[in-house]
């Protein structure tokens, strides 16, 4: 179950980098919020683009052979996301809008199941030969 969180949570931000990275100004333009943090500065976003590329990677690599250090890394940027941005819902006096909507389904959840998966997977035992004695 771990791994399909993993591999999901993986795939989801590696689709999330390729849109921000491909489609910037479409990606600023109809995301829910992001105008509101400001003018679009497409070097940032694209900076933020590698940063789910690299734990993306990380998640879809842990899902894949079940290797909970790169779980944990995978996990940690969406984590770091996800309490930025509760941070700043309730520096906006809890609104429960179509924005906060967004950032659970789309920011929350993802790095919860994330890190939940990351840290009770399983480390998978060694083939008999490659034990040692």
């Amino acid at each position: 179950m771990q791994r399909i969180f993993l591999t999901a949570a993986g795939g989801f931000a590696l689709v999330n980098a390729a849109y921000m990275w491909t489609a910037t100004q479409h990606w600023y333009a109809t995301v829910p919020g992001v105008q509101q943090t400001g003018p679009l500065n497409i070097h940032f976003a694209k900076d933020v683009a590698l940063a789910f590329l690299s734990s993306g990677l990380a998640l879809a690599w842990a899902g894949l052979k079940a290797d909970r250090s790169a779980a944990v890394f995978g996990s940690a940027w969406l984590v770091f996301h996800a309490l930025f941005h509760i941070w700043i819902w309730t520096h906006h006096g809890f609104p429960a809008d179509l924005i906060a909507l967004t950032n659970l389904t789309g920011i929350q959840l993802p790095a919860a199941a994330a890190l939940w998966a990351a840290l009770t997977l399983q480390r998978q035992a060694l083939p008999q030969t490659q034990q040692k004695a």
